[in-house]
């Protein structure tokens, strides 16, 4: 999407997510050449994006401290255990994104729904379909059903 930007310049793209790092880190990352305009003139200007997941997110700024407070040196333990967090962030990252699409599908069923019937103290009746139409305006613009 951001690729197809008329005045954005793709200059180099990182596909984390496709071939995730050996600490197991997913994101894209993307180093583009986008216009700035100033009140006289506009110049382009190098911009990275990294696009991650919030879980993700969290990941890369854990390992971001732990690899700073080692000085670069970090114990193979917690190199393992980053690695498993990872691929545990990732798992977590499907789970959610297959709720999310599931709760979607129930909710266009439930809207489709809502429309034929009528909730009447925790009891749902069916609206005949004539009436309905009546209600909405579907009519044959003489009046007919």
């Amino acid at each position: 999407m951001i690729q197809q930007q008329k005045d954005v310049k793709l200059i180099e793209c990182k596909d984390y997510i496709q071939n995730p790092k050996p600490n197991g880190y997913q994101s894209l990352h993307m180093i583009i050449k986008i216009p700035i305009f100033m009140s006289d003139r506009s110049e382009e200007v190098y911009v990275e994006i990294q696009i991650r997941t919030i879980a993700m997110d969290f990941w890369a700024s854990l390992e971001h401290k732990i690899y700073y407070k080692y000085d670069e040196d970090v114990p193979q333990h917690l190199k393992e255990e980053l690695k498993e967090a990872a691929l545990q962030a990732a798992q977590l990252d499907v789970k959610m994104e297959n709720i999310q699409k599931e709760m979607k599908e129930v909710k266009k069923r439930n809207s489709e729904n809502s429309v034929h019937q009528l909730i009447i103290d925790a009891e749902k009746l069916r609206i005949p379909e004539d009436f309905l139409k009546v209600a909405l305006n579907e009519t044959d613009g003489k009046g007919s059903i």
